[in-house]
């Protein structure tokens, strides 16, 4: 093993269905899963998933026909998931905020044989399944409810089809901000990997409990799903992620460890403090993507400690994980890969200067297993044996990484590249601001003009030239945006992730730095 990576036992062969099958034989008791005052057994859940998997075969459903499921975060959709992956029937996950085009997109591009869906999208769905071709539709919580009819399939025994490790069983959409979702391959194998690095991350034990917040058509919530199939661990579930229900949700499940992604920490930072702030049996908080200056703030104030690491739909859930080094890392690679920072020409960098992340999986199976139907995105995302990630990173000289933002959300202005991700950072920390996005628009001498977008914290108050003056003294001139539009609610991605491409680009009527200072001028003349 190299000296910067960390040591990961294999990840084997014993399928997802082959653990599920050992442990619900083993501890059928042990409380899986918690959801709105009642309790789980897996026992219980187990065969909810055996009961759904054979009245699927039942209804002539075969191993790698692809399944869509578009349900709310509830423990039917957890046993729907597990239900497609026992028996190999390959999950095509449906965003529930979708529709029209966003929503046709995913059975024009994947083209399930088969749909679950809960009866309250059926509005936005009849348009698509017009033209979807769609076989079989199983709708949840109708009066002829399909779905509570299979789980009452009277064959609750293990389903007589599985998948081997490396059969593909999902179709991972890819984040999608920019452009449309593709979807990644997913083997059983890739789909277990992952978890195996949150263990390592969390040093999670049985008998801790993991809040599961996360939207379940995103891969991050399936994980967390699966690390608790693979270690005995409690879910407590909530519907959807509440910043000012957050610690009371905690404290209500008693709560051990808690996963965050995009801007969670900063949205419950921003919470107003409350007395009981500590009051809580939290001891990690684990995810990716914690700016640097809410790292000490947040585990100041909660009396929890980071952990941070580093991972991408195309690979595994975690490729990078920092355990115990220092703070603000992305920590080191996982044993089954190896991560280089490369120059625009694939070369590697030196210590301390930023490089696009490329991972080469040594671990047989791991590998980027490619995007569905998709044979030209497949190959430019590769350089050799190299996954061109798009993300860019620096290294200390202990090894250890740092992330550094995403290659292409970057800006040009006057010739120069500006990263939006160093200038959200910045502008992120004024009390008054709740979220910020920053994007490029056209600009009369050539390259870009900064546009940001603001939402304000609740109570608060923020003119524009207020939030400019802030800016001068803590970052260059060229950074400092011109355009600025206050926006009450940004689209998000299920891992809280802006979707920039969805953000207007016109400044008409946009508050214009340059049109203010213009206006100053004229006055001050007069």
């Amino acid at each position: 093993m190299n000296a910067d990576q960390i040591q990961m036992p294999p990840v084997g062969d014993e399928t997802l269905r082959d653990r599920m099958d050992r442990r619900a034989a083993e501890d059928p008791g042990f409380v899986f899963l918690k959801f709105k005052g009642r309790d789980y057994s897996f026992g219980e859940i187990d065969a909810q998933v055996n009961r759904l998997a054979n009245a699927l075969l039942s209804e002539g459903l075969r191993p790698g026909d692809r399944v869509a499921l578009m349900l709310p975060s509830h423990p039917e959709h957890i046993v729907a998931i597990l239900a497609l992956a026992k028996v190999g029937l390959v999950r095509v996950p449906i965003n529930t905020a979708f529709k029209g085009p966003s929503l046709q997109h995913p059975f024009q591009a994947f083209e399930p044989r088969a749909l679950i869906a809960d009866r309250s999208f059926a509005d936005v769905l009849e348009p698509v399944l017009a033209t979807a071709g769609v076989e079989k539709l199983f709708w949840r919580g109708a009066d002829d409810d399909a779905f509570a009819a299979m789980l009452q399939h009277p064959d609750a025994s293990p389903p007589r089809v599985a998948p081997a490790a490396d059969d593909i069983i999902a179709l991972t959409p890819s984040s999608g901000t920019t452009g449309a979702p593709k979807g990644v391959n997913k083997s059983d194998r890739t789909l277990r990997a992952g978890p195996m690095g949150t263990q390592r991350l969390t040093g999670a034990q049985p008998g801790d409990v993991f809040l599961l917040w996360e939207s379940l058509h995103h891969g991050a919530g399936v994980a967390v799903v699966i690390a608790a199939i693979l270690q005995k661990i409690t879910l407590a579930m909530v519907e959807k992620f509440s910043a000012s229900q957050f610690w009371d949700q905690c404290r209500e499940a008693g709560v051990t460890h808690i996963h965050y992604l995009g801007g969670v920490l900063p949205m419950l930072l921003k919470q107003p403090p409350r007395a009981n702030d500590r009051e809580h049996k939290v001891r990690i908080a684990w995810g990716g993507g914690c700016p640097p200056e809410v790292w000490d703030a947040f585990a100041d104030r909660f009396g929890v400690e980071m952990r941070e690491g580093y991972g991408l739909s195309e690979m595994i859930t975690f490729v990078t994980v920092n355990p115990s080094g220092p703070k603000f890392s992305i920590g080191r690679p996982l044993s089954y890969f190896d991560v280089k920072l490369a120059d625009d020409e694939g070369r590697e960098v030196p210590a301390g200067q930023p490089g696009e992340i490329l991972v080469r999986s040594h671990e047989p199976g791991l590998q980027f297993l490619g995007y569905f139907r998709n044979e030209e995105a497949s190959r430019t995302a590769m350089r050799g044996e190299w996954f061109c990630t798009g993300d860019l990173a620096r290294r200390d000289d202990q090894g250890f990484l740092y992330f550094a933002g995403r290659k292409k959300d970057t800006v040009r202005r006057r010739g120069i590249n500006i990263s939006a991700w160093e200038v959200e950072r910045v502008i992120g920390e004024h009390p008054a601001i709740a979220e910020c996005a920053l994007v490029g628009v056209p600009s009369e001498l050539g390259d870009d003009e900064l546009k940001l977008f603001v939402r304000v914290a609740d109570g608060r108050q923020l003119e524009p030239e207020q939030l400019v003056e802030w800016c001068r003294p803590r970052m260059p001139a060229f950074q400092v945006p011109r355009f600025i539009e206050f926006i009450s609610e940004f689209p998000k991605t299920p891992t809280q992730r802006i979707r920039k491409n969805e953000l207007s680009r016109s400044v008409q009527g946009v508050w214009d730095a340059e049109g203010a200072r213009s206006e100053t001028i004229k006055r001050s003349a007069s």
